[in-house]
């Protein structure tokens, strides 16, 4: 029986009141990916734990069971979060009679620092249970002051990017470096031209992704202006085709309903991102996650990002690193465009867009910086790693 919106006890559990629980939050779809991907590896170790918290389907089907789903608390801003707050009293309810009625061994957090460390940390921290943190908030990008409040909540902390062990170091906290673990997700079943023919693409034209997010607040501001620039890119490259792999979080009707008055012929795809991203020549990618899946798989893009008004203005005052997309950052330098704000517009996008697929020694040049960024990743196994440090401290 899920736990979704149910007054939940030890009995829920098949293996019943003594099996050791675990709790893990994570709340977007990128941490339900790497959150299902740490709850494999821990049940491989310990078979024993049972898990439940909240995530999306993938932890879903790793074996957690979940109080709500990641869904129902994804926003993007700092002002978003407002029109979900009746939502949130009522997760955060469910979240803390957990605490109290499962007594869980041990509470893992995924990124989404804000209801991570705010809400769940503080509770579990009043509880005396402990505290293991898996994929670092972006300190090192903005409010490096939270590292205090991490190393008063947190027990165990693993980071997944290399410069970041330094960053905490610099403030007195030691972190563990664990690798990325995309480099064990980030897998194509098909080669280039087998995706296209499975996705029923043609096999010999120019092919876009268009990747507008996960969430549906993006949607909304960023696929309008992906789709103005669709329409542009076809003017100059008549043949063009396009392809958007669709976000578990979200309901494909979203996504039709703003692609459908646009005349450009979008195929939407669930399942099997990876292929989708890869049987691309460039893709057009909302700043997150996405950028470094894609650029994993050696896909050059253009980086686009817009949040509200209040948002930007607060972001312009507090965030200090010169890129805002993963692989930029990675690298170190500007190696793909970035358009933020009223920047990520159709005409800009197209123009971004339209400069790489019409030189291809410049698409060339983007490929290889994307290899070097896979490099500076260091090796595969981060998840693994990562539930060694957990099972440890169970």
């Amino acid at each position: 029986m899920p736990l979704e919106g149910k007054n939940i006890n030890a009995h829920t559990f098949k293996t019943g009141r003594n099996a050791p629980k675990v709790m893990i939050v994570a709340g977007e779809a990128s941490g339900d990916l790497h959150g299902a991907s740490l709850v494999g590896e821990m049940l491989k170790m310990n078979p024993a734990l049972n898990f439940y918290g909240i995530g999306g389907s993938r932890m879903k089907e790793a074996g957690v069971e979940l109080l709500a789903n990641a869904a129902e608390i994804a926003v993007v801003g700092l002002t978003e979060v407002i029109s979900k707050l009746g939502n949130f009293f009522k997760i955060i309810k469910r979240l803390k009679n957990s605490l109290d009625e499962l007594k869980p061994i041990l509470v893992i957090l995924i990124d989404f620092p804000d209801f991570n460390l705010n809400i769940v940390a503080r509770a579990a921290k009043k509880r005396k249970i402990k505290i293991f943190y898996y994929i670092s908030p972006q300190v090192w990008a903005w409010r490096k002051g939270r590292i205090d409040q991490i190393k008063k909540l947190v027990d165990k902390m693993a980071v997944i990017l290399p410069f970041e062990v330094d960053t905490y170091a610099a403030k007195g906290f030691t972190v563990d470096y664990v690798g990325h673990p995309l480099l064990d997700l980030v897998k194509t079943q098909f080669t280039k031209q087998e995706a296209r023919q499975h996705f029923g693409l043609s096999g010999n034209k120019t092919t876009i992704g268009l990747l507008p997010g996960s969430r549906t607040a993006e949607i909304k501001r960023l696929l309008p202006e992906m789709m103005r620039a669709a329409q542009i890119i076809s003017q100059k490259i008549p043949a063009a085709q396009y392809i958007l792999p669709l976000a578990d979080t979200l309901e494909e009707k979203v996504i039709a309903g703003i692609i459908s008055g646009s005349g450009v012929t979008v195929k939407i795809v669930s399942g099997r991102t990876y292929d989708v991203i890869a049987c691309c020549d460039l893709a057009i990618v909302t700043s997150g996650t996405a950028t470094l899946e894609t650029g994993l798989l050696g896909i050059p893009m253009v980086i686009i990002y817009r949040v509200s008004l209040v948002s930007a203005l607060i972001g312009e005052i507090v965030i200090n690193v010169k890129n805002i997309g993963l692989v930029n950052i990675v690298a170190g330098k500007t190696i793909v465009p970035e358009l933020i704000q009223l920047n990520a517009n159709g005409q800009r996008i197209a123009a971004e867009a339209l400069a790489i697929l019409l030189n291809e020694p410049k698409r060339l040049e983007i490929i290889k910086e994307l290899a070097a960024v896979r490099a500076r990743l260091g090796s595969p196994g981060a998840a693994r790693r990562a539930a060694q440090i957990a099972c440890d401290m169970i």
